[in-house]
């Protein structure tokens, strides 16, 4: 990044050197990993690479570079001197070195053109887990409470060179701001660092105006800085109440109001970068042509809603009916669109009657969501529209699916009904068992049902009219038995039955 002249070619040198040994220092950090011993070489040339780092620094600060050049220089020291304390698991110093190296490049990215933007860009991405991670060893509170943040910085001399490379100059060492007014109240704004966020979060909206960067990038920073800010207030707070004066009640109901504001303004920016994040994912998926899934959108909409949540409940606002219209009302359109991308889910997967419901909870919230501020006003009628052509939609597949569950549980029924029948009762017909594939299949029943058969062979059945019995009428006495005796007889006479009329 330094210009070409004849001065340059000096810097060369110990800029090449700090080059070279950050190299063989991030070669021994993968070695490192299966050889520990190599962990102490690596610092080794860490400490090299910092200290040519400084020597171009001092280099730099001749009168023959210019403005640009001493601020790439300083923050090149600041960065190396950062990866070394990082090695060295010095959280607190490394911290304060990588925030001043990212201050510089950030500044440096809105005073050049578009073509050298994208550097400066990529040293700001390469800075931010670093900065996380020095954040998440140290603390929430003690980060804060020991570090001096980005703004702190903006008491040295960085900011000195770097209002002399932009356009409009701002003197933010001697502005302060000592009183804010919010939601009728006027604020004390203890410590006097936290004033400079406030100042940040004035300029804010110009900034995401501009789009000369990543809104979402932006707005992350800024949240960052913001509990930042909070912590600060939490460690006055703490300050003022284990003091032993009088007087300290109201500050610290003074504290706790300010502090009530800026999570106010946490939560906020946070669903600002949040429905920045929704507008990309759905410039994005338009671009690639296709459809935005809706499951990465309900789960933001619902980052919306829990914040929303959180102020609503928010210390000293309970009371407050016009703040708590305002987010019940912000509420129910933002239940509005969660509703319908839940409904669109539900299609998807053919669930159409639940679909139905959440589409008219949809518009019952839009319709109740009257008085929301003018940007989100102007998404509901669309929204409200989009859900009608996709109730009818859902509808009309609903009747579809009932009618192919009705055909559909007739011809199981009738199949199970088939299976049930062995293969060998039902040769005339033509059905797909996947049954008879399986190591049990339903040919026949075994053992098979008992029939009834004639006592007698069928063969001689068939022979009885072939055969011709011999007649015994030679063998038949043809004489008339005698009369019978008795009683019997007597009766017999008597009525005639045993008299032959001749």
């Amino acid at each position: 990044m330094f210009r070409l002249n004849i001065i340059s070619r000096y810097l060369y040198i110990p800029l090449m050197l700090a080059e070279r040994a950050w190299a063989y220092a991030m070669q021994l950090r993968q070695e490192s990993n299966t050889e520990p011993r190599k962990k102490f070489h690596l610092i080794s040339r860490l400490r090299k690479a910092s200290h040519h780092a400084q020597q171009l620094h001092l280099l730099c600060q001749s009168d023959l570079c210019d403005a640009r050049s001493k601020l790439e220089a300083q923050a090149y020291l600041a960065w190396m001197t950062g990866s070394l304390q990082f090695e060295l698991h010095l959280w607190k110093q490394a911290m304060d070195n990588f925030q001043q190296a990212q201050m510089v490049y950030e500044k440096l990215c809105a005073a050049v053109d578009e073509v050298d933007q994208a550097t400066y860009k990529h040293k700001c991405e390469e800075l931010t887990p670093s900065l996380r991670y020095c954040a998440y060893n140290i603390g929430d509170c003690s980060a804060i409470s020991d570090l001096k943040s980005l703004h702190t910085i903006a008491h040295g001399d960085i900011l000195d060179n770097l209002e002399s490379l932009m356009a409009k100059a701002r003197d933010k060492q001697g502005a302060s701001i000592r009183e804010v007014n919010w939601r009728g109240k006027k604020l004390t704004v203890r410590p006097p660092s936290v004033g400079v966020f406030l100042l940040a979060e004035q300029e804010l909206d110009t900034v995401l105006a501009s789009g000369q960067e990543a809104n979402v990038e932006i707005l992350e920073r800024h949240i960052m800085h913001c509990k930042d800010a909070m912590a600060a207030i939490r460690d006055e707070i703490n300050s003022e109440q284990s003091g032993k004066q009088k007087g300290n009640t109201a500050a610290v109901a003074q504290l706790q109001d300010l502090l009530t504001y800026f999570t106010h303004i946490r939560l906020t920016r946070s669903n600002q970068r949040t429905l920045a994040m929704i507008e990309a994912a759905k410039a994005s998926m338009l671009e690639e042509g296709r459809k935005s899934k809706p499951q990465d959108l309900i789960r933001l909409y619902e980052i919306i809603l829990q914040n929303l949540s959180e102020m609503q409940q928010l210390n000293g606002m309970v009371n407050d009916k016009e703040y708590q219209q305002d987010i019940d009302t912000a509420m129910k359109a933002y239940k509005a669109f969660r509703c319908y991308y839940i409904a669109e889910v539900l299609t998807g997967t053919k669930r159409f009657r639940e679909a139905l419901v959440l589409y008219d909870k949809s518009i019952g919230y839009a319709n109740g969501a009257e008085g929301v501020e003018p940007s989100l006003k102007e998404q509901l009628p669309p929204l409200i529209s989009k859900v009608e052509s996709a109730k009818c939609i859902c509808l009309a597949q609903a009747v579809l699916q009932g009618s192919d569950e009705a055909a559909a549980s007739s011809q199981t029924g009738d199949k199970k009904q088939a299976s049930k029948v062995p293969l060998i009762n039902r040769l005339d017909e033509y059905r797909e068992d996947p049954k008879l594939l399986t190591k049990q299949p339903n040919v026949m029943k075994l053992p098979p049902d008992m029939k009834p058969i004639p006592c007698k062979p069928l063969f001689f059945d068939v022979a009885m009219n072939h055969i011709t019995l011999p007649t015994l009428d030679e063998k038949v006495d043809k004489k008339a038995p005698p009369a019978q005796a008795g009683i019997s007889g007597f009766v017999k006479g008597l009525w005639g039955w045993g008299s032959s009329s001749k």
